[in-house]
């Protein structure tokens, strides 16, 4: 057994180099402390799992109240978006149903008097087309005698 004289004060290990190789590491400390520990440091809790260990502080019945009102409003979004679906289904395919016949008669009168405008620039000549009137035959129309 060594005397009290011969025990390292701790002194002497501060000055030499060899020292620090021999002197324990951050991370073997660490290991020791994890074993002596409480071990919070190894529970790994996602953040719904302490939004769930939360509810535990409220009474029973405002838990309820609480899960009540989450379903039933799920429920009548999903509801809610079901009709919106259905309700646009038969607006467009109604419109479409009902707006496609007067598209088609709008379409077949523009068609018509593209046909009688190329006959008429045919038949008479491409000036009368874009007028739009009967051409004169060479007859000047009648005027009134002029008083002097």
């Amino acid at each position: 057994m060594p005397s009290l004289d011969d025990a390292d004060s701790g002194l002497e290990s501060l000055t030499t180099m060899e020292s620090k190789d021999n002197s324990p590491k951050k991370s073997d400390l660490n290991e020791d402390d994890d074993m002596s520990g409480d071990g919070d440091d190894d529970l790994e809790e996602t953040f719904t799992e302490r939004l769930w260990g939360l509810t535990e502080m409220f009474p029973q019945v405002i838990r309820n109240s609480v899960w009540l009102m989450t379903t039933g409003s799920l429920s009548g979004l999903k509801s809610l978006y079901g009709f919106s679906r259905n309700a646009m289904w038969i607006f467009f395919s109604s419109s479409a149903i009902l707006m496609a016949p007067v598209i088609f008669e709008v379409e077949r009168a523009s068609m018509e008097e593209m046909q009688k405008q190329q006959q008429r620039q045919i038949l008479l000549g491409p000036n009368t087309a874009v007028s739009g009137g009967i051409p004169s035959l060479g007859m000047p129309m009648p005027t009134a005698p002029s008083s002097r």
